[in-house]
């Protein structure tokens, strides 16, 4: 019988230790990196979409504002509320009617008009406040409509 003189085996040639059996990964640690992996993209994912719906509730807000206050200063400089929301961008009070933020669209803004004014029947009405066309739901769980 051949003597191994490394490991004073006698007839046995072993590989442990040399490196040839411990190289790589076992099926074990790659689902378990893989699981890693996938619980971090999700969050990731989550926190991203969560940020997107702020931005845009922010957004909301902002124009929501802007264009309250020009109705505002229209009426307070004619005495009157504008007839659509067009007349505030043609009369420079506005630059132009900005898109809403969760339909993309500049025509899906509700308008509620102004009631007639018992002192003078023959005033017109006109756009008094603006809301969102959306139907979605806020994360505060309010609707993007009541505004």
């Amino acid at each position: 019988m051949a003597r191994n003189t490394k490991t004073g085996n006698a007839g046995a040639c072993s590989h442990r230790g040399t490196g040839a059996a411990t190289a790589g990964f076992t099926l074990i640690e790659m689902l378990i990196v893989m699981t890693i992996l996938v619980i971090l993209a999700g969050i990731s994912l989550a926190l991203y979409t969560n940020s997107v719906t702020r931005a845009h509730e922010a957004a909301l807000k902002t124009d929501l504002s802007q264009m309250r206050e020009a109705l505002d200063q229209y009426y307070a400089d004619k005495g009157k509320y504008p007839a659509t929301l067009d007349v505030l961008v043609e009369e420079k009070y506005i630059r132009n009617i900005p898109p809403d933020p969760f339909t993309k669209s500049t025509t899906t803004w509700q308008t509620e008009m102004s009631e007639p004014d018992a002192g003078n029947p023959s005033a017109e009405i006109g756009v008094y406040n603006v809301k969102s066309g959306s139907e979605r739901t806020a994360l505060d769980g309010t609707r993007y409509a009541e505004w």
